[in-house]
């Protein structure tokens, strides 16, 4: 799936959508529609589900999935993430986020991204 490929509509739909976010320091709402204009996000397969996340084509590379959790029905799914394009200190390298899937779409689209410090699996829990 590629963003050049959706229909005006779903795009139209996609940019009303607002996203949290904390990324270097700078937290708040954000919107697609603003990511649109100043990036270029592209899809990312994801177990064989499209995420859409708002992050270029050319992270997709650097980034690792360090755990998936889908719900139960379906339609929301929490991510944590590795994506070294920047910086590839195991501290200053890993995101959470929080995607839903949008109403009669086959995508999921992100409403939360955050940094996050990668914390390893501890054997306390059974992961």
């Amino acid at each position: 799936m590629k963003v050049a490929d959706l229909s005006e509509e779903t795009l139209a739909k996609i940019k009303t959508v607002r996203w949290d976010r904390i990324i270097e320091k700078h937290e708040g709402p954000d919107s697609w529609d603003l990511e649109f204009e100043c990036g270029e996000p592209e899809f990312m397969e994801i177990e064989g589900r499209w995420v859409l996340l708002p992050v270029e084509a050319s992270h997709h590379q650097n980034i690792t999935i360090l755990r998936a959790i889908w719900s139960a029905d379906g339609n929301s799914l929490t991510l944590f993430l590795k994506d070294t394009t920047f910086d590839d200190d195991w501290a200053d390298s890993g995101y959470m986020a929080v995607c839903d899937r949008p109403k009669g779409e086959e995508f999921f689209l992100a409403v939360l991204y955050h940094e996050w410090f990668i914390i390893e699996k501890s054997e306390v829990f059974e992961i």
